[in-house]
């Protein structure tokens, strides 16, 4: 079964979303497989988790279970088992041998929320900086602290302004690799991007993973 989940925002600092669900899954007397690492554990498959710095309205988990039942039974003994902050979105059968989330994964859906002027040229939306950009780089610290230049434009898909204070994108993955989209940000601010940091945080900039896609034959994205 395919689980998917939303940990309310005033429980998502202080919730193991693994832990949680293993924990739920143990308490709804679900006939599951046991874990390899522990077979007084259920196998789950989670993932991908929500990079640091990020938000996510939609989290997955795929439960393995030894009998079949019904999305309707699994959906029932999962909300009696729910922890308070957990949400139960959607509870879908899928074909054992089916790609994890984490390989199905072909685009991200973000939304970015906060009060981009300081850094920004008045009226400048980031569609035209899309369109008007000569180059889409942004500087990132790496690790023994050298800046180096990052080309983010094969993997920015999408970029529109929702409102004065929150902006929207569609990230692909690209031979395997994804960028963040603090990236993405900071090349469109001129910011550079310090190693293993949100540089934005501290601004009050908020990055919300809003919803994992996969493609179909035709290239059309779909909600996982």
């Amino acid at each position: 079964m395919r689980i998917v989940l939303r940990v309310a925002e005033s429980a998502a600092a202080d919730t193991n979303v693994f832990k949680a669900v293993r924990k739920m899954v143990l308490a709804s007397g679900l006939p599951y497989e046991p874990a390899a690492i522990n077979p007084n554990w259920p196998r789950l498959a989670y993932g991908p988790e929500p990079a640091p710095g990020q938000r996510a309205e939609r989290e997955y988990v795929d439960i393995y279970l030894r009998e079949a039942r019904s999305e309707e039974q699994v959906r029932g003994q999962l909300l009696q088992a729910a922890p308070a902050g957990l949400e139960l979105l959607q509870v879908a059968r899928v074909p054992y041998a089916l790609p994890s989330v984490q390989n199905l994964a072909a685009a991200v859906r973000y939304r970015v929320k906060g009060d981009f002027s300081p850094w920004n040229l008045p009226g400048r939306k980031i569609e035209d900086w899309v369109v008007e950009a000569e180059k889409k780089t942004v500087l990132v610290q790496v690790p023994s602290g050298e800046m180096r230049e990052k080309n983010i434009a094969p993997c920015l898909m999408e970029a529109s302004t929702v409102s004065e204070q929150e902006v929207a994108l569609t990230l692909v993955r690209v031979n395997g690799q994804w960028v963040p989209p603090q990236w993405v940000i900071g090349a469109w601010l001129g910011v550079a991007v310090p190693a293993q940091q949100d540089p934005f945080t501290e601004r009050g900039i908020i990055f919300i993973r809003q919803e994992i896609c996969w493609k179909d034959t035709q290239g059309a994205l779909h909600p996982i």
